[in-house]
């Protein structure tokens, strides 16, 4: 199949590029950077530079490759401050992407007769926080986010709701969980650092549950929902969704870092926020039942507990 892989030069597109070739998908990849054309060009890919935020640029770049299939990876991730306090505006131009971006990838579908849309979407905080420890893709969404996050939380609604709701189009959102491996996420360096300096305390006793996938198996998921599928929404996590304080304190170890300082929620919110707070003590994980079953599609790093010793 032609793929048109909107975001190529990002985390999930870095691993996602390779997996195609190697399925012998003929790829576009965009970047809105003229000097990573090079890198796409080598791993094979045909590179392009592109606006995910202008209508014309994404127009013109979608007729040209003539796709039978388009993924929408476009995010704007390096814009983040790590601040839960000021998180919406770290994701202005991600939100932008998962509403305008969504908006004019799906007119060029629809122009250009594709039918097949792949979009990312985000699960664990999302989540409604009540009920059950583990959410499903049924589960609802939180009905009352602290607003620190709620324009967020409509983009990412927005998105899923389009996607999954254009007539004409067979779309499927995969819900990403937080990313690890190959120095992305929880396994950047930036994070370490935050670790090795004690900095990222576990508040409240950490009783939020979180779910994360490695990179190499959200791309596998990825590439699995590229070739088959039924349109909907699907949880792309690993088999282990756990506590906050044993995700922080096993990946601490793996860096060869002191185990998190503890902090009490009435000292820590006025620090991280409520919405922090919630990051840390009420969030709910999710449920990767669906992905294995409709997509059959299995994380090659079942849990983060090896998986970060592997990283």
């Amino acid at each position: 199949m032609r793929v048109f892989l909107a975001g190529a030069t990002g985390a999930l597109g870095r691993s996602l590029v390779p997996l195609l070739i190697q399925a012998g998908h003929e790829v576009t990849g965009t970047t809105r950077s003229a000097a990573k054309v090079a890198d796409l060009n080598a791993a094979g890919a045909e590179g392009v530079v592109m606006d995910g935020l202008d209508a014309q640029s994404v127009a013109a770049a979608v007729r040209t490759a003539r796709p039978d299939v388009i993924v929408h990876q476009q995010s704007a991730l390096s814009d983040q401050s790590g601040n839960l306090k000021r998180f919406d505006r770290d994701f202005a131009t991600t939100n932008r992407l998962r509403i305008e971006g969504t908006d004019h990838l799906l007119a060029v579908a629809r122009e250009t007769g594709v039918t097949r849309f792949v979009a990312q979407s985000f699960t664990g905080w999302p989540n409604a926080r009540s009920g059950g420890p583990v959410k499903t893709e049924d589960d609802p969404l939180e009905p009352n986010p602290e607003s620190a996050c709620s324009q967020t939380l409509r983009g990412i609604q927005y998105l899923e709701r389009v996607t999954t709701g254009t007539p004409g189009i067979d779309g499927l959102a995969l819900r990403y969980g937080s990313f690890y491996g190959n120095g992305t996420g929880l396994t950047s360096e930036k994070f370490a650092g935050l670790l090795r300096k004690r900095q990222l305390p576990i508040v409240g006793g950490g009783t939020a549950v979180w779910s994360v996938a490695h990179i190499d198996d959200a791309a596998q998921a990825t590439l699995a929902a590229i070739e088959g599928g039924a349109p909907g929404i699907y949880n792309i996590v690993d088999d282990d969704p756990a506590p906050a304080a044993d995700v922080l304190t096993t990946l601490a170890a793996a860096f060869g870092a002191k185990p998190p300082r503890r902090l009490p929620t009435w000292l820590a919110r006025p620090l991280i926020g409520d919405f922090g707070v919630a990051f840390m003590t009420t969030l709910r994980g999710s449920s990767n039942a669906k992905a294995k079953r409709e997509l059959g599609w299995k994380p090659g790093h079942p849990s983060w507990r090896q998986g970060f010793y592997e990283r």
